[in-house]
């Protein structure tokens, strides 16, 4: 696919600036990635990576994971729409990056089916989920379902992304770029409109399993 600017070629949505598209995959690479595992859980960065066989790079991993999974984070599912259908899937991984502009990140993995359509897209939305949705975050990690058959949800203002029911907050983004690390991409985003709900706890996840702040 031939690079130029949002304003030179029609194929880069408003708001997505001309580096990302320079990562879009092919329709062959997104084919091979497809697999058929049963999760689509974008934990944070080492966690959704095949070991190696050998067995010190073994224990080094599983350190790296083990270190790492002491870190408590939140759980957000990241949404979009492709060919006029609602995607999603769960992402650990997500920070804020700046104030002014006004940026986001996550990280889905290389091997995530749903991010190629949310790369295409051009624009998703980031759901941050409440300490009750914890079937709602496997829901959203699963493979080969109708992820929003059950799920309520309702369309963005800016982008037409899907905002979950019942999630503490969300923000509506472009993707500003995509940057290649290692196993993953750092995807950052451009937020465009974002509000928030009062009241339920927040959803954890800590050590490998689901957390709530009352414990």
């Amino acid at each position: 696919m031939s690079s130029g600017t949002s304003g030179a070629s029609p194929e880069i949505p408003e708001g997505m600036s001309a580096d990302a598209r320079e990562t879009w995959p092919s329709p062959e690479l997104i084919s091979s990635w497809l697999g058929d595992a049963e999760f689509d859980f974008e934990f944070r960065p080492g966690e959704d990576v095949a070991l190696p066989d050998d067995p010190e790079a073994q224990a080094a991993a599983r350190r790296f994971r083990d270190v790492l999974g002491r870190f408590a984070s939140g759980v957000t599912v990241v949404t979009s729409t492709s060919n006029g259908e609602p995607v999603g899937m769960t992402c650990q991984s997500f920070s804020s990056v700046s104030l002014d502009p006004p940026l986001v990140l996550f990280i889905p993995a290389k091997t995530s089916r749903a991010w190629p359509l949310i790369q295409r897209s051009g624009r998703f939305c980031v759901n941050f989920l409440a300490a009750d949705q914890a079937e709602l975050s496997n829901t959203m990690a699963s493979r080969g379902v109708d992820k929003f058959v059950d799920v309520g949800w309702s369309p963005s203002d800016a982008t037409g992304s899907p905002i979950l029911d019942g999630t503490l907050a969300h923000l509506d983004c472009t993707i500003h770029s995509v940057h290649e690390a290692g196993d993953h991409y750092v995807v950052i985003g451009r937020v465009l409109d974002l509000a928030s709900t009062e009241g339920d706890d927040p959803l954890l996840f800590f050590q490998g399993k689901y957390r709530t702040t009352a414990h």
